[in-house]
């Protein structure tokens, strides 16, 4: 299997980004993310989703000259139209508008409307953490789960994450899908040609399935069942009824390269520990539950595998499949 640098890969996509039609910097960001989300070991979020983003570049289901804007805003709120773009540099500009207000008002939330698929959601966290703030992200996506007790699609994965600053260490990082796996490891495993467990997802016709495929086709299984499918309703919620983004059923599959353009919706919350207890008290917290956390030596925090793995890649680099690699070199050439 090849080994590329991180350096070599986050050019390689880069360039097929902008080959298809994406701005420079709408290339740089997102090549940014899908290279970190491979390097941390998630696969479904990496390198096998630049093919996708490319042709829904060429198929005008993505505006490649798209430029992200704060639309509406108040002291501790504010709201990013996407454009039609990629999400990465909307979701980067709403971010730091949420950190930067944070500082003042204590807390903030940022939405994103008309968007795309963003991708590993705690990625958009990083500079929360390295704020010193504490930090949520929720993202909607095209439908994939139905509503408790329904027979059709109608809510996405619908992913959340959230980070916490440590003062002398990594930060906790959580980050789900909110159904039983995030949709992507069905394309991966559909790709090279694996069955799935029993339990990620239906077939069209509502019957359990281990083809990869036919779970595509078909509906992704809430986690926690009735718990998993409320979440996700409140996702779709919170991203779309408070940014004005399209609901999940509104949105044609990531998958399919023709369709409508998602239109679909991001939020994130800061918090500024200082504003509440305080940093130092937030500090001695956070550090009193992990050292209990990990009395018990089977114990892994989150986070602490993704962070590993990066480590390793950006000194060793990549291995990448053989046929990947040659796709995302044709896509670059």
């Amino acid at each position: 299997m090849p080994r590329s640098s991180l350096v070599r890969l986050n050019a390689l996509v880069a360039t097929a980004l902008e080959r298809a039609g994406a701005t420079p910097e709408m290339a740089r960001i997102t090549a940014a993310a899908l290279v970190a989300a491979e390097a941390q070991g998630l696969g479904s979020h990496g390198l096998v989703r630049v093919a996708q983003y490319a042709a829904h570049l060429r198929h005008g289901r993505v505006n490649g000259q798209a430029s992200p804007r704060v639309v509406r805003a108040r002291a501790a709120a504010c709201l990013v139209d996407a454009d039609e773009g990629l999400a990465f540099p909307a979701c980067a500009l709403a971010v730091g508008e949420a950190i930067a207000r944070a500082r003042t008002t204590g807390a903030a939330f940022a939405g994103v409307t008309r968007s795309h698929h963003f991708g590993a959601a705690a990625w958009h966290l990083e500079p929360v953490a390295q704020a010193g703030m504490v930090g949520l992200a929720f993202g909607n996506s095209p439908a994939a789960m139905p509503a408790w007790g329904g027979r059709r699609a109608i809510f996405g994965t619908n992913p959340i994450a959230a980070v916490f600053p440590r003062r002398a260490a990594p930060p906790l990082v959580i980050d789900l899908s909110l159904s039983e796996v995030a949709r992507g490891k069905l394309m991966v495993a559909a790709r090279e040609g694996r069955p799935i467990p029993v339990g990620w997802a239906l077939d069209k016709d509502g019957n359990p399935t281990t083809d990869a495929k036919a779970g595509l086709d078909g509906m992704m299984l809430p986690a926690g069942g009735v718990k998993g499918a409320m979440l996700a309703l409140m996702v779709e919620l919170i991203c779309c009824a408070l940014t004005g983004a399209a609901f999940g059923f509104e949105a044609d599959s990531f998958f399919d390269d023709q369709g409508n353009r998602p239109r679909i919706g991001q939020a994130f919350m800061v918090i500024d520990p200082d504003a509440l207890a305080g940093g130092d008290v937030f500090d001695e917290r956070i550090e009193t539950l992990v050292a209990t956390m990990l009395h018990d030596p089977g114990v892994r925090l989150p986070g602490q595998r993704r962070i590993e793995l990066a480590r390793r890649a950006e000194a060793e680099g990549l291995d990448v499949p053989a046929p990947l690699l040659a796709q995302l070199e044709s896509l670059a050439a």
